[in-house]
């Protein structure tokens, strides 16, 4: 019998860009911008801000009972037919044309704004892999899950004593960017990287962590999205794949509502196109989830699936998430109240070394066909997602300035150290 939960705290506090300027906005707005940023006042609960969700607005956060969205024309005049009241806060593109320029130089192609170069691109990424696999061969290993819808390398490093061999090891997985614009993630996974392979000969505890796992990283789940976001050296505020959706003018999926575990079940996703949530027009309809579904199958050996943990990143709020999303009940099938129990407990355990807020993924607002979901029900993985820097913010949480990347990667260590032991739980 499922357990009916006590609705926890709302998202972390958001606050609003410094970009912003706040105007009150009536229903059936003339003057809204095609995408603007709003705070939509009165979304308190869950399921209030569930409704908002699935009117297929982007969610930037939440401040108070308020939360902050980015909404088309219909989507705000849907909100305030449903009798949500709505501040404008701003244009949306214009504020990221803002953002993009504010250093005041000169925008290169193909590379980040002016004053966030610090942040890799997908060719930077994979330069990165492969200098990791080269300089550490004895034990890194670069492949691949497959590849991106415009044909990019879906990249996987792996990371154990004996790199080249399939022991009998617990492998944790952690997989980042599928959210196009959230590029602070790929810096996680360079930063998992970087301190497993460079700490290993010097650091007792990683050699420990190194020798006794398999562990996997995926930087770019989402590699066109990712490079789409930055096109002409200016932030497009892209969330979504870059496949055109068969039958409509929209282009892209939401990657993290496309998973085949309750798929399109319960109204935590959206069957337009246009939205930002939108499912796709069939579970794996992506290449991108659809060649990680597939790694992650591949990993079931003699019977049993050998990644026993892992972590999906994203930005922002500050928060650590586990199952089920799909259902605000504590447990439901596949999920028993001792397994719904060590979630928690291990989430909390993790959120008390990188002071994010703990809770169960749907305390925020249902959602279907996500990662964590999928990789608990169909394969019974302990699956997390980390919502990183900031807490709050409105343009600067999707795009946090560079100099912070150092310390809000590093701000993880202790978690991901958390997480790979208990693979051996």
């Amino acid at each position: 019998m499922s357990t009916r939960r006590r609705i926890g705290g709302a998202l972390a506090a958001t606050g609003l860009a410094l970009l912003a300027v706040t105007t009150p906005v009536a229903s059936a707005q003339t003057g809204d911008p095609a995408r603007g940023l709003y705070s939509v006042e009165g979304a308190a609960t869950a399921d209030k801000r569930t409704a908002v969700a699935r009117t297929g607005v982007d969610v930037a956060g939440s401040r108070g009972d308020a939360l902050t969205v980015v909404a088309t024309p219909g989507q705000a005049a849907s909100l305030r037919a449903e009798g949500f009241s709505l501040k404008q806060l701003g244009d949306f593109d214009s504020m990221l044309k803002q953002r993009s320029g504010r250093a005041g130089t000169s925008a290169v192609a193909g590379d980040f704004p002016p004053g966030d170069e610090a942040y890799h691109t997908y060719a930077e990424t994979t330069a990165e892999l492969q200098k990791a696999a080269k300089d550490h061969s004895d034990i890194a290993t670069l492949s691949s899950v497959g590849k991106s819808y415009e044909g990019r390398e879906l990249n996987l490093l792996k990371i154990s004593d004996n790199a080249g061999t399939d022991e009998n090891e617990p492998e944790v997985l952690f997989t980042c960017n599928q959210h196009a614009r959230e590029h602070l993630t790929t810096e996680m996974c360079l930063r998992i990287v970087q301190r497993f392979t460079s700490g290993y000969a010097t650091d007792p505890a990683i050699k420990k962590l190194v020798d006794e796992h398999e562990i996997y990283v995926i930087p770019n789940v989402n590699p066109d999205g990712s490079e789409y976001d930055i096109t002409g050296g200016e932030y497009q505020g892209w969330r979504k794949t870059r496949k055109p959706v068969p039958g409509s003018s929209a282009v892209g999926t939401d990657p993290n509502r496309n998973w085949d575990y309750k798929w399109n079940c319960c109204g935590g996703s959206s069957n337009s196109p246009s939205a930002e949530d939108y499912h796709g027009p069939s579970a794996f309809s992506e290449s991108e989830t659809k060649a990680v579904a597939d790694f992650m199958n591949s990993r079931v050996v003699g019977g049993a699936q050998q990644i026993k943990t892992h972590i999906d990143f994203h930005t922002f709020s500050e928060l650590v998430l586990w199952p089920y999303g799909y259902t605000k009940d504590e447990t439901d099938t596949g999920l028993n109240e001792e397994e719904a129990k060590r979630f928690a407990d291990v989430g909390k355990a993790m959120a008390a070394t990188n002071g994010y807020t703990p809770e169960q993924s749907s305390d925020l607002y249902v959602t279907d066909g996500d990662i964590n979901d999928w990789a608990w029900g169909k394969h019974k993985i302990l699956s997390y997602t980390f919502e990183m820097y900031p807490k709050d913010g409105g343009i600067d949480g999707f795009y946090p300035p560079a100099s912070v990347i150092p310390e809000q990667t590093a701000r993880n260590d202790k978690a991901v150290d958390i997480l790979i032991n208990e693979a051996k739980a």
